[in-house]
């Protein structure tokens, strides 16, 4: 450890007590910076938090935003700023930027917020920067809070041109954190802009998850010890950097690398593969490293900065070498988080086969490493196996995607536990489990939400209740029971391992947890028939039944066009000027209602509604 005057720690480790002499090989090494604790007061917050309100928020997944929206507001103290914005396909500044002293007025403001139309992102993004550069200065943490649930339709569309411009908001200042609801958003964009602006991205998957991810999140930025950290290698001669494992913004020079913030007592890894020339024994100067970070001591912005010489000692391999396990698992989270990546890439590019193999390749070197005998990589390894086999069976779907990117982007970036190997998405495998009406003659299990993830726990007696069951992935659906042969512990006795037939426990009586699970798509869902013409109308909209989710079916909109009322879809992937063949009846201006079915009609450039037609509430 070294510990530089101005307090910042850092430590490198290359896993193993010595290189072994004579051996030209690849060498991944570690290193941590951290800022400790201090008592000075925290920086106050200067945050926007800018909301979607399109039409395909209502219901259910606006509820559950304005609520973790509102809890951020009693998360925050008088010393902070706030401002809130919402944007359909317009943009309003519902909250200008105010210290928060009446919480209850703000809840209030943030409680009226309801469903519209299109989803003008790049609107609704630049206005709360616009409203956060203008608080903005080194005393306080200025940041926007970006939610949605689409894809960006109206105004500004292009993916280079918004990630590009959010690195030139950082540079300004205004850091962005990016946060997609559901599965219909654009997580390449989304994880683009989070990146390029030095920020934070969070793939809300369930509704009920939103105010854990916003308290987070608000956790996180309470305790930014320094911003701006910037690492520069300089390689000995002879070695070369092959690899960077870690999540970085390149900087012009290819060996300098902007790390971003630093947060309190949390370790700022950066994983490196050098390639080093055969070493003689003794002790060997490998890497010269310097940094510098912005950071608040004694009520103002100072910059720390200091140099380290990484070293190492080259010995024959012998009794005396040993590993440094902590270090094993870092870098082996770093690997993981790198496959996983990989692996989109190369679906993405029609190459299913390799990226198959990059991933069960890696499980085949960590169990050879003898890593599955510690829980959190023996989830990662079932996680591993999960998304190999789906991308093979050429099932690699939306959700799928936005977990591995999820997974990905936290893996390099953060090392908080509870952000890791997140993902509810249920896989078609767990309908083919022969299902009993009881458990009798083998140990029950059941599976749970954990935050953003699904756990395995033992419910028979005679076990730890508290620890986790190592269970197939692609068999996990909250709620569901199991019934398993028996369970071995692990080596160091901290969790359990599946032995034996895995059958799904329904006992008579009971409703079966898997009806109207949604495979696939990570949520409950309500299933609807939908017939294939066009829907009878009601009387009036009054007559029409009445829901407060839009999941299942497809979100359309009134509007008025002059003196006609007019019937548009208002949900991603459907064009939105197009007329609609609807009911006029029960036509009101800016309700909302919800469609089984939405089809093109002949002339192929207009739509029918088919099936029932429901009137969506958005209840506060």
């Amino acid at each position: 450890m070294t510990q530089n005057p101005d307090a910042m720690q850092v430590s490198y480790s290359f896993g193993q007590s010595h290189l072994i002499e004579g051996n030209a090989a690849p060498t991944d090494l570690l290193v941590r910076l951290r800022l400790p604790q201090t008592q000075a007061a925290r920086r106050p917050l200067n945050l926007a938090l800018v909301i979607d309100r399109s039409g395909s928020m209502g219901g259910s997944l606006l509820k559950h935003a304005i609520r973790a929206a509102q809890n951020v507001v009693d998360g925050l103290d008088a010393g902070d700023t706030l401002s809130v914005v919402t944007y359909d396909d317009a943009v309003q500044t519902l909250i200008a930027p105010t210290r928060v002293t009446d919480k209850d007025a703000l809840k209030a403001k943030i409680a009226s917020i309801r469903a519209g139309g299109l989803t003008n992102l790049s609107g609704g993004w630049l206005r709360g920067v616009e409203l956060v550069a203008a608080q903005a200065g080194p005393q306080v943490v200025s940041r926007v809070l970006l939610l949605t649930d689409g894809q960006a339709n109206v105004g500004v569309q292009n993916t280079n041109i918004l990630t590009k411009t959010a690195a030139q908001k950082a540079e300004a200042g205004v850091t962005t954190t990016t946060l997609g609801f559901g599965s219909g958003f654009n997580e390449d964009l989304l994880i683009g802009m989070a990146r390029a602006a030095g920020g934070n991205f969070y793939f809300i998957q369930s509704a009920d998850d939103a105010t854990d991810v916003f308290g987070i999140e608000l956790q996180t930025l309470k305790a930014v010890a320094a911003q701006n950290l910037t690492v520069t290698l300089t390689p000995a001669p002879g070695v070369t950097v092959a690899d960077v494992l870690s999540l970085y913004k390149p900087g012009s020079d290819p060996l300098t690398f902007d790390l971003g913030d630093m947060y309190e007592d949390e370790d700022k890894l950066l994983g490196l593969t050098l390639n080093l020339p055969a070493l003689g024994g003794g002790s060997h100067g490998l890497l010269g490293l310097t940094f510098r970070a912005d950071a608040v001591r004694d009520g103002a912005i100072q910059s720390l900065s200091g140099a380290v010489q990484i070293e190492a000692l080259a010995a024959p391999l012998g009794a005396d070498f040993t590993s440094d396990i902590s270090v094993t698992l870092d870098l082996a989270r770093l690997r993981i988080a790198r496959a996983k990546e990989r692996a989109v890439e190369l679906a993405d590019n029609s190459k299913a086969e390799e990226a198959e193999a990059v991933l069960r390749g890696l499980i085949r070197d960590l169990n050879s490493a003898g890593l599955q005998e510690h829980f959190e990589i023996a989830e990662e390894l079932e996680q591993l196996e999960h998304y190999a086999g789906r991308i093979a069976s050429r099932r690699f779907d939306n959700d799928s995607r936005k977990e591995l990117r999820d997974q990905s982007f936290q893996g390099l970036g953060r090392g908080r536990a509870d952000l890791q190997g997140r993902g509810v998405t249920v896989d078609t495998a767990v309908l083919a489990l022969p299902v009993v009406d009881d458990a009798a003659g083998g140990v029950e299990l059941l599976c749970v939400r954990d935050g953003g993830r699904l756990r395995v726990k033992v419910v028979s007696d005679g076990f730890d209740s508290g620890m986790n069951v190592q269970f197939p992935r692609a068999l996990r659906a909250d709620g569901a029971r199991y019934v398993v042969g028996g369970l071995d512990t692990s080596v160091d006795g901290s969790f359990y391992r599946v032995t034996g037939e895995i059958r799904r426990v329904v006992r008579p009586g009971e409703s079966d947890p898997l009806q109207g699970i949604s495979i696939g798509g990570g949520g409950q869902t309500r299933s609807r028939s939908a017939s294939s013409g066009v829907t009878k109308a009601a009387k009036t909209a009054a007559d029409l039944e009445v829901t407060d989710t839009s999941t299942g079916g497809i979100l359309v909109q009134c509007v008025k066009e002059g003196s006609k009322l007019r019937a548009r879809v208002v949900q991603d992937g459907y064009e939105p000027d197009w007329n609609m063949r609807f009911p006029r009846s029960i036509r009101e201006d800016g309700l909302l209602y919800v469609v089984d079915e939405v089809n093109t009609a002949p002339d192929g450039k207009s739509y029918i509604a088919s099936g029932e037609i429901r009137r969506l509430v958005q209840s506060n």
